[in-house]
């Protein structure tokens, strides 16, 4: 018998197996977060990108909104910068650069690396979930973050990958499928240069099986039908992404929403045209171009911090062609403007009239 409430639902303090994916680089405003708490699932900020001081503004305000539980999201450390192609990368985005009228680039590139003092500061406001992509946390935080008490999600897109995660003391596991949105969270992109691309239907199951702890599913659910699947596949909660990045709440450009709702199944491709590491999102002419170029990007971060000019300018002009669009492959199913409380409430709606 499939239940609704799960074990990660005591373990999380939420009321619904439903977690907002932690989608760093704007969609996840404080509101957007507190709303889905306050729903009865588990808002996440994606904090990567943050300054130290948007994130203590962004926790202020999660706690004003909520006294809810809350999770924050963050990326496992990242690589040192390497721009030693960086005269070959742009004279590939020339073009681009014109056609945005962007005169001036930046005669430096420096990645902002603020990975230690935010998760300095989500033990110090006493954040009590922790979210990570791209691996586990560090021993030293690991350890800190278990002393103070908090909950640790680890997002793995294999086995191996989950069973490692575990080892190293995740409380819970993302099994994030192929067809989800954004970086895809494998652990080595040496091994998955690519990312793994293995589908959910294939991977939780297998996930399930090989762990002892909790595993939540991700990639291309969007509503009750994916969340009651996903709990018979052996999962105990959802995540979310591309469906919220589509409500009223989310803090991702109108532009963005409406390529989405304009968008269906077949719209997302794998890239690494914006940032250097593979993420799925709404082909677009800047993925076109720059793949057409045959030029590699620079590995992460240093790729998305040359890219983020041409971004802003896309942003500024509020042209979808040059954003990087990020989304999953159940696109399709949406099409307007929602709610985050809307959205949690339709989704347990179709789950429980499933389950009857």
């Amino acid at each position: 018998m499939i239940s609704l409430n799960t074990d990660i639902c005591r373990l999380l303090g939420i009321e619904y197996p439903i977690i907002q994916a932690g989608m760093a680089g704007g969609p996840t405003t404080a509101e957007l977060v507190a709303e889905v708490s306050d729903a009865g699932g588990l808002g996440t900020l994606g904090a990567a990108y943050l300054t130290p001081e948007k994130l203590r503004e962004d926790i202020s305000e999660i706690r004003k909104r909520t006294n809810k539980p809350f999770a924050v999201n963050l990326f496992a450390p990242v690589p040192k910068d390497d721009f030693s192609r960086i005269d070959e990368v742009k004279q590939a985005l020339q073009p681009i650069y014109k056609e945005l009228a962007i005169e001036e680039q930046n005669a430096e590139y420096r990645s902002s690396d603020h990975g230690q003092e935010l998760f300095r500061i989500c033990l110090e406001m006493n954040v009590p979930i922790i979210s990570t992509a791209f691996g586990s946390l560090p021993p030293e935080h690991m350890a800190s973050a278990k002393a103070q008490g908090v909950t640790v999600i680890t997002m793995a897109t294999t086995v191996g990958e989950a069973m490692e995660a575990q080892d190293k003391g995740a409380d819970a596991i993302v099994a994030q499928g192929s067809e989800a949105g954004g970086h895809r969270g494998s652990f080595s992109f040496d091994q998955h240069p690519m990312g793994a691309q293995v589908g959910l239907m294939a991977l939780l199951p297998q996930v399930a099986d090989a762990v002892d702890v909790p595993v939540i599913a991700a990639g291309g659910i969007a509503d009750g039908r994916g969340l009651v699947a996903a709990l018979a596949l052996g999962a105990q909660a959802v995540q979310v992404g591309t469906r919220f990045v589509g409500a009223k709440e989310s803090g991702a450009h109108k532009a963005y929403k409406q390529a989405i709702f304009d968008s269906d199944e077949e719209s997302t491709v794998v890239t690494k045209s914006f940032s250097g590491r593979p993420a799925r999102g709404i082909k677009n002419r800047f993925i076109e171009q720059f793949e057409s170029t045959g030029t590699q990007p620079l590995p992460f971060p240093s790729h998305n911090t040359v890219t983020k000019e041409i971004r802003g300018a896309a942003a500024k002009a509020g042209n979808p062609e040059f954003m990087s669009l990020w989304a999953g492959q159940a696109t399709g199913a949406m099409t307007q403007e929602e709610g985050a409380a809307e959205i949690v409430s339709s989704m347990m709606d179709q789950a429980r009239a499933l389950l009857r």
